[in-house]
């Protein structure tokens, strides 16, 4: 059976070469890469001549660019990549903006080697894998409150979300609307303030799940 190739972004030396011993003993894994820094994973990448790595470990905290900022990065370069979050960070705001990026998995440092393995395992079968402290964060973060986010909304705000799930440009909502587009942005803005959220993708997914 092909080793499942295995890549490591993790600026903590005794993190990142347990993590490596642990995998050298797995006869499935292959360690491809370990680096410290995003910037040193784009410079072991340059040349295109190394091996990609199947399932990626990516830290949060990480010096220079973020893991945050990584993500989109990376799948840019690397689509068939599965990245699996593996951070002290258990914000559910930190969480869902990880995977709304594209991360397949969130784990917690705390999580054993044992559970990382299995979380690789399961990742590169087409699975996702959550720590249970995650997993709860996440749960909580998407079910419904005694006042749903739909409520949150004015019948004007309702009318522009849906025009964005719909395609819309803010010029077509604005001219369907009969405002200014200056009213349309004034309107989103608020409407992610109240939503919690920072972006389009984020704003449209809630539509799409029903959230909104």
């Amino acid at each position: 059976m092909k080793s499942i190739a295995v890549g490591i972004v993790e600026d903590e030396p005794i993190v990142r070469e347990s993590l490596v011993t642990f995998f050298e003993d797995q006869p499935n894994l292959e360690v491809v890469c370990q680096v410290k820094s995003l910037e040193d994973f784009q410079e072991f990448y340059a040349e295109g001549s190394s091996q990609a790595p199947d399932v990626l470990l990516l830290d949060i905290g990480l010096p220079g660019m973020s893991g945050l900022e990584g993500i989109r990065v990376i799948k840019k370069i690397m689509s068939d990549t599965d990245i699996i979050m593996l951070t002290t960070y258990e914000e559910s705001e930190v969480i869902f903006k990880a995977l709304c990026a594209g991360a397949c998995s969130y784990l917690s440092k705390r999580s054993s080697l044992s559970q990382i393995l299995e979380a690789i395992t399961v990742v590169h079968n087409g699975g996702s894998y959550m720590s249970p402290s995650i997993a709860r964060k996440v749960v909580t973060y998407f079910s419904p409150s005694d006042n749903s986010k739909k409520e949150l909304l004015t019948p004007r705000q309702q009318q522009i979300v849906a025009g964005l799930v719909d395609g819309l440009s803010y010029k077509m909502i604005a001219d369907k609307y009969l405002v200014s587009i200056e009213t349309v942005r004034d309107h989103i803005k608020k409407i992610y303030k109240k939503l919690q959220i920072n972006s389009k993708a984020e704003l449209i997914k809630l539509s799409v799940d029903g959230d909104i």
